[in-house]
């Protein structure tokens, strides 16, 4: 373990080495410049479990290496002992206040350095055990996270699959829906990528309500009657009674945006009528993307429109269908859209 020895005195700093000759791991590492102390502080803090400085140097002091020691992330708590020969109470209270440890006083005891250092030592060597083991368990953590994270994206894809034997094009839609509000979701700013994939492995289940859908509307190769589009309408309430009663976030996350989807901003879509931000965020990401693949697609009664048309669409409808802030959202990420839709077509 290395310990930083600080000193404009040379010989100082070799009688502090030598008093600490012997003290198991135990690397000391002396400096005359507090600069170049400081350089290899910033460099090495996580190796460091000890640290003595001088208080009297030119150009930066014990007080001001003290506090830019500090200063230093994950340096908090290492200790620092101030050698000093002055016998000034307001200075040792000032140390104390800048994070100091301990204190020597010169001339030092070798016997009493020695002691000193060997417990601070043994300190240190008990926080980064800890710091370690803290390491490990996050490592754990993600890990088994990224485990329970797998095991639901398999069974919603497996679920998925199951609509895809419905219609073909209903798995082409929900990926690029998926892919879709993930870049809406990273243009909105206010989710962690853990929600973004969340939000975007949930986005996929959106349609699940479909499966309900006779196939004689489903399949239907042109405009729906009146009645045969209120059955297609009522797909998102059955996705989410399909979904809700799970334990899993990613499916509860689901069977809301399922169902709130076709909400519109103005509060003239189905199935509840609900307006502005009464509709879960989630319905509102998801109605800008599954609008926009909906047009950029091609349909057995319609032609796929152009990107360029489907975007100047989305911008005619935000504040009317959509909401304005997630068509923004949608638009800041234009590149990737493009490049998303390219190759959706180049796959096709």
């Amino acid at each position: 373990m290395l310990t930083l020895i600080l000193d404009d005195a040379e010989i100082n700093n070799l009688l502090m080495a030598e008093a600490m000759r012997g003290i198991p791991d135990c690397q000391p590492r002396t400096f005359v410049d507090p600069g170049e102390a400081l350089a290899f502080l910033q460099a090495n803090h996580e190796s460091i479990g000890l640290v003595t400085t001088d208080y009297e140097m030119p150009g930066m002091n014990g007080l001001a290496f003290l506090r830019a020691a500090r200063a230093v992330p994950g340096f908090e708590h290492v200790p620092i002992v101030m050698v000093t020969s002055l016998d000034d109470r307001a200075l040792r209270r000032e140390a104390l206040a800048a994070g100091a440890t301990d204190f020597l006083t010169k001339p030092f005891d070798p016997v009493e350095v020695r002691a000193r250092a060997t417990n601070l030592l043994a300190l240190s060597r008990a926080r980064m055990a800890d710091r370690d083991r803290a390491a490990w368990l996050a490592r754990e953590i993600e890990a088994a996270t990224r485990e329970i994270e797998e095991r639901e994206r398999e069974i919603i894809i497996l679920l998925m699959k199951a609509a895809e034997h419905r219609d073909v094009e209903t798995g082409d839609h929900v990926a690029r829906v998926a892919a879709y509000v993930g870049l809406i979701a990273e243009g909105l700013g206010c989710f962690t990528p853990a929600e973004v994939r969340r939000l975007s492995l949930a986005a996929t289940m959106h349609d699940v309500g479909k499966i309900g859908v006779p196939d004689a509307i489903l399949l239907k190769p042109g405009p729906l009657t009146p009645d045969e589009r209120k059955e297609m309408e009522r797909h998102a309430e059955r996705g989410r009674r399909i979904l809700e009663g799970s334990r899993c976030e990613v499916v509860q996350l689901a069977g809301e945006l399922a169902c709130s989807h076709h909400e519109r901003w103005d509060g003239k879509g189905y199935p509840q009528g609900l307006a502005g931000e009464a509709i879960p965020l989630s319905g509102r990401i998801v109605a800008v993307a599954d609008v926009f693949d909906a047009l950029t697609s091609e349909r057995p009664y319609k032609r796929a429109w152009s990107p360029e048309e489907a975007r100047a669409h989305l911008v005619k409808e935000a504040g009317s269908h959509f909401d304005p802030v997630c068509v923004e959202a949608f638009l800041s990420r234009w590149p990737d859209v493009l490049a998303r839709a390219a190759r959706s077509r180049e796959a096709a």
